[in-house]
């Protein structure tokens, strides 16, 4: 994006994190334009903050990318109370993409990115226990939300019909980054070393972002909307997540949740 000449946002948990790569992105890009502001998904209120913040001081957003997440965490709760993985995958992108929608109809033609994953094909919604409080399984967590991504896309795709905001929901690969962190010391030692040979097809970040910049900036994908999408082609999402029925109850408890019912 920032190659391209975009003025580019990142929002992000980690600000000495964040600087270090906005000082990389501005050096190998020539791009001046990339600025950090503070981001943490496991507060709504930092979520509202920056959603104010953004609202503010830009003048137009033409895309929105929902990439942020963590996975297979231990049983942790947001600073809100909800499970951690549903709180900061889901529902605080939720939160953010809906104080924004106003600035991203304004700026029509805009794109919403939403990054699920491959996991969402054996997630299942947990709407008596949307928290999993009964029986936490951190696969079972990471599945839901990433379902609950796919789901949240084909639902905002309906709801914007007609604004000139289109959505998009993508599997980007397995990637080599530090979102397993959680998971790899817990696996026992043959485990690991049964994944060793399958650790050379995982992709690079480089690799990784494809499918993320294409729904971001295709051209071709200009007038679809509501599509998942993996190695830059659409691609069926699993049956449960073609449920309309459950892509609306998840609006409707989402909405709740953060306080937008």
């Amino acid at each position: 994006m920032a190659h391209r000449g975009a003025r580019v946002i990142l929002a992000c948990r980690d600000m000495t994190r964040a600087r270090l790569a906005a000082d990389e992105i501005r050096q190998k890009s020539g791009n001046g334009n990339v600025v950090v502001k503070k981001l943490d998904l496991a507060s709504l209120q930092s979520v509202r903050d920056l959603a104010k913040d953004v609202q503010e001081n830009e003048k137009r957003l033409d895309i929105l990318i929902n990439n942020a997440g963590i996975m297979m965490c231990p049983k942790w709760k947001t600073e809100d109370g909800f499970e951690m993985q549903f709180g900061v995958n889901h529902l605080g992108h939720f939160l953010l993409t809906n104080c924004l929608l106003d600035l991203l109809k304004k700026s029509a033609p805009s794109r919403i990115v939403i990054v699920s994953s491959l996991a969402h094909e054996k997630g299942h919604m947990q709407f008596d226990d949307i928290n999993l409080d009964k029986d936490y399984d951190r696969e079972k967590s990471y599945r839901q939300s990433k379902l609950a991504n796919v789901l949240f896309c084909r639902e905002l795709a309906e709801r914007l019909q007609g604004t000139g905001v289109t959505v998009y929901s993508l599997h980007p690969g397995v990637i080599r980054t530090e979102l397993g962190r959680h998971l790899f010391p817990t696996l026992a030692l043959w485990k690991r070393m049964i994944l060793m040979p399958f650790m050379m097809l995982i992709k690079s970040p480089w690799e990784g972002a494809q499918t993320t910049i294409y729904c971001a900036v295709d051209e071709s994908l200009a007038n679809v909307s509501g599509l998942y999408y993996s190695d830059c082609a659409p691609k069926t999402a699993a049956p449960q997540a073609q449920d309309d029925a459950a892509s609306k109850k998840l609006w409707d408890l989402s909405a709740s949740m953060v306080g937008l019912a």
